[in-house]
């Protein structure tokens, strides 16, 4: 069952030794983002959202969007168009 986020914040599924993890959490900071931090190793039902998300796979960071949009492994590049969106 998916993990439901704080109205109008991106959710952000990640693990705490990620390095693509810490990256986004760097520009989501950096960008004043209003989001969730989940760590899927502490949280299980958190970790059978990421793999419902991606269609089985455990992949980090699997950020989601208030409207939707979801964000795999995103570069910094990607991320940051994706919040000036």
């Amino acid at each position: 069952m998916p993990v439901a986020p704080p109205e109008n914040a991106i959710t952000v599924y990640a693990t705490s030794g990620c390095a693509d993890c810490m990256l986004a959490k760097f520009v989501l900071d950096s960008q004043g983002a209003n989001y969730e931090w989940v760590d899927i190793d502490k949280q299980p039902s958190a970790a059978e959202t990421v793999l419902e998300l991606n269609g089985g796979y455990r992949i980090v960071p699997t950020i989601v969007f208030p409207d939707g949009r979801v964000l795999v492994e995103p570069s910094r590049r990607q991320l940051e168009a994706a919040l000036a969106a």
